[in-house]
């Protein structure tokens, strides 16, 4: 059984007097291995951000199921959706989401303080992961005091506190220079090697080729998919680019 199953997802919004309505997903359908990094593309509205939404458990579709480690996201209670998604879910934001009146190290530790663990073993959580992404030195300042990319690292790192069976990230060097994109992307392909699942939603072709693969979203459906197999990271952002183009131009490209 794969990590994450999306099946035949829709999502239909009504507008404020219910007299229209508007189909972000029309029938998206895709399944992710424990381990993989991928990356899902697409132009504004073409339904990507509302897919997040839903794998993130903070929407439900209004057709089709999401299945993470076999369990049905759309049959749990709201409160029991919370805990599954502190417990197996892990998020990075564009805008970090960091608390500006918290350290950097009550920041990391703040899903752990939510699930009532006890501080030493919140210590122990967070020593290994800040260690590994140089911030350890850090973590008694406060957001205002560091740079963007180390918020971002601070981030990456509450989002690893609590263990998550897949790691999503939206627009994650959105906000960063080209040096600290470039930094965040290694971290964040090293964290994958090590087993780490990850989603990616991109608008950066450099940030998708280090991904395995690439999902392309476009009018709410799947339009393409470009896995990297034995190409390096040159060769896939080349593809990357070509698919791009193709995308833009309202073209129909078969999978690669």
């Amino acid at each position: 059984m794969s990590l994450l199953e999306v099946n035949h997802i829709k999502k239909v919004y009504k507008t404020r007097f219910g007299g229209n309505e508007v189909t972000a997903l029309k029938d998206v359908h895709f399944s992710v291995e424990e381990g993989e990094f991928v990356a899902i593309m697409g132009e504004s509205g073409s339904g990507k951000t509302t897919l997040l939404n839903i794998m993130a458990a903070l929407d439900v579709p209004t057709f089709g199921n999401v299945f993470v480690d076999g369990k049905d996201m759309s049959r749990l209670k709201d409160s029991e959706r919370t805990m599954f998604r502190r417990d197996n879910l892990g998020f990075i934001f564009q805008d970090f989401n960091l608390l500006d009146n918290f350290s950097l190290e009550d920041n990391i530790i703040l899903p752990l303080v939510l699930a009532g663990k006890k501080y030493d073993e919140m210590v122990d959580r967070m020593m290994p992961i800040v260690k590994s992404l140089g911030i350890e030195d850090l973590i008694k300042k406060y957001p205002y005091e560091i740079s963007g990319g180390q918020k971002q690292r601070v981030a990456i790192a509450r989002s690893l506190i609590t263990n998550p069976r897949i790691l999503l990230a939206d627009e994650p060097t959105g906000a960063l220079d080209s040096k600290a994109s470039t930094n965040l992307l290694k971290q964040l392909g090293n964290i994958n090697k090590n087993g780490q699942t990850i989603l990616m939603v991109t608008h950066s072709n450099v940030a998708a080729s280090y991904a395995d693969r690439v999902m392309f979203i476009k009018d709410g459906e799947v339009f393409h998919q470009i896995y990297k197999g034995d190409m390096t990271r040159p060769q896939m952002l080349d593809k990357i680019c070509d698919s791009v183009t193709v995308l833009m131009r309202g073209g129909d490209d078969s999978e690669q």
